[in-house]
């Protein structure tokens, strides 16, 4: 029997690290240094580029004064994720009884294999392989230096017994259960504290089966807040890949308190109608490369989160260089990009480039609340197709459900330093709303080279406390955007070192 490849035939492209190529020893070649200094400069054209992991740009301001400085963040963060290992162990689910007739639970198979391999954990790591057929399972964790590889034809089908999907532990950043107080469903495949983790297959499908949870959902019926159909919590070295997810019951795919992730070539699908099917939710994680993914659901195509009001801060993991790359998808209820509205531990250096979006309600939005705390802050978006949106970046400070009462309404979030260029879209409702609040205005809101077409002659801007600057945007933005703007340094706090 084939047990597929080792390693899925993922389409590799260059990358190129702006430190890595300055970092020289004292014992190199000077003409070594020359030449990559070269190739540098070439891949710099039109741009000015810095030592330090990031690229700068210039923007001049309306009237041609002191340009704003932009930094951007170093392109690849996931580089030595691409290079995937070769497991020393390989077994199939069939080998430990699994039957793949869509019928049969297969949850004692699955956990026996992935027990059985963990032996291999510090001798190579082993692999899951998931042959044609139809694996219906409950939940099931996964173990450290471990594949788990889908065959082309195999499907991972979730149980629709509720009592297949255990209750957990409420996150410590949320404090209870995201929709319900308690607990939780714990997810469909979970894992925790692990590290060199790989779920990827020949396009194999991951089916969460959701609609009785959405029913459920719907009367009110349920005990605790939904399951994922994937999570990893406090897990590092993480490849998520070649694989489709559909019907998830809740968020689809949640790295939580994760470092090191790289999630690419995904499918992620739900019904629109279906209740908060977000895609892929980055959830107080940093170091997270997101490509190549197309998302149609429920709810937002990505949403960056970091805890939930005092549980949030208390906890203080905030959510960090994460690079989103050539996403497109479709959402009719929600946003293609969203930050928020859990955040606060706070969202930095986030780099967005390459989005194509239609049928959703909003492009680029932002979410928070007074209580909230944390912030939001250099963010940099560029490069957009927008389709069929009603509007196109939507800036909301009144999104305000709170976990419990203890929240402390003097807690403020600090959104600022947001950089948004080079959108296009067309049949869109409303240009730009930004509901700011009194006394903590957006600020450092930058845009630049958008052009909208409307298909209403009604109000196309609505902005209160929000400060900024904007040049070559159509149609033209209110006056708070429009203010001249002194010497600025856009994302001034430079990408960390690992």
């Amino acid at each position: 029997m084939s047990m597929g490849p080792m390693i899925p035939p993922f389409v590799r492209r260059p990358c190129f690290s702006f430190s890595s190529a300055l970092s020289f020893s004292s014992s190199q070649v000077i003409g070594t240094q020359i030449i990559l200094l070269l190739i540098l400069l070439l891949y710099c054209v039109s741009r000015t580029c810095t030592c330090h992991g990031y690229v700068e740009r210039k923007l001049r301001t309306r009237d041609g004064s002191v340009p704003v400085l932009v930094r951007l963040p170093e392109i690849d963060v996931c580089s030595k994720l691409r290079s995937l290992p070769r497991r020393s162990h390989i077994v199939s689910i069939d080998e430990f009884g699994g039957i793949g007739d869509g019928k049969t639970i297969n949850t004692h198979a699955f956990q026996n294999a992935i027990s059985y391999l963990s032996s291999y954990a510090h001798k190579g790591g082993g692999q899951l392989f998931i042959p044609p057929g139809q694996w219906l399972t409950g939940s099931f964790n996964l173990t450290s230096h471990l594949t788990l590889f889908l065959d082309k034809g195999a499907t991972i089908l979730a149980s629709q017994n509720l009592g297949d999907w255990p209750v957990v532990d409420a996150l410590p950043s949320y404090g209870r259960g995201r929709e319900l107080p308690g607990g939780r469903h714990i997810s469909l495949i979970h894992g925790s504290n692990l590290s060199d983790i790989i779920i990827t297959g020949d396009n194999g499908t991951i089916d969460g089966q959701g609609q009785v949870w959405w029913e459920l959902h719907a009367n009110g019926s349920l005990d605790y807040t939904r399951g994922h159909l994937l999570e990893l919590m406090n897990s590092r070295d993480v490849v998520i890949s070649n694989l489709t997810f559909i019907n998830s019951p809740f968020w689809t795919i949640h790295p939580v308190y994760c470092r090191n992730v790289l999630i690419n070539y995904l499918t992620i699908l739900a019904p629109f109608e279906s209740p908060n099917t977000d895609g892929i939710d980055p959830d107080s994680s940093s170091r997270v490369c997101i490509e190549d993914c197309y998302i149609e659901n429920g709810d937002d195509l990505i949403s960056i989160k970091s805890g939930w009001d005092q549980y949030g801060m208390n906890y203080g993991h905030r959510s960090s260089k994460i690079i989103i790359q050539r996403l497109s998808g479709q959402t009719r209820s929600s946003a293609g990009i969203a930050l928020g509205s859990e955040m606060s531990g706070g969202i930095s250096n986030v780099y967005v480039v390459n989005l194509k979006l239609q049928h959703a309600s909003t492009g680029i939005r932002i979410k928070s609340a007074q209580g909230r705390g944390g912030y939001i802050k250099n963010i940099y978006i560029s490069d957009a197709i927008f389709h069929n949106v009603r509007t196109a970046i939507g800036f909301t400070a009144f999104y305000g459900e709170h976990p419990d009462d203890k929240y402390d309404p003097n807690a403020f979030p600090h959104i600022h330093s947001i950089y948004i260029e080079n959108i296009q879209g067309d049949n869109i409702s409303m240009a730009g709303d930004f509901q700011g609040l009194k006394g903590y205005p957006y600020h450092d809101i930058f845009l630049r080279n958008i052009t909208l077409n409307a298909t209403t002659t009604s109000q196309m801007w609505n902005c209160s406390f929000v400060e900024g600057y904007s040049e070559s945007v159509s149609p033209e933005p209110c006056d708070e955007l429009l203010r001249r703007q002194h010497t600025q340094e856009y994302c001034s706090s430079c990408i960390e070192k690992v």
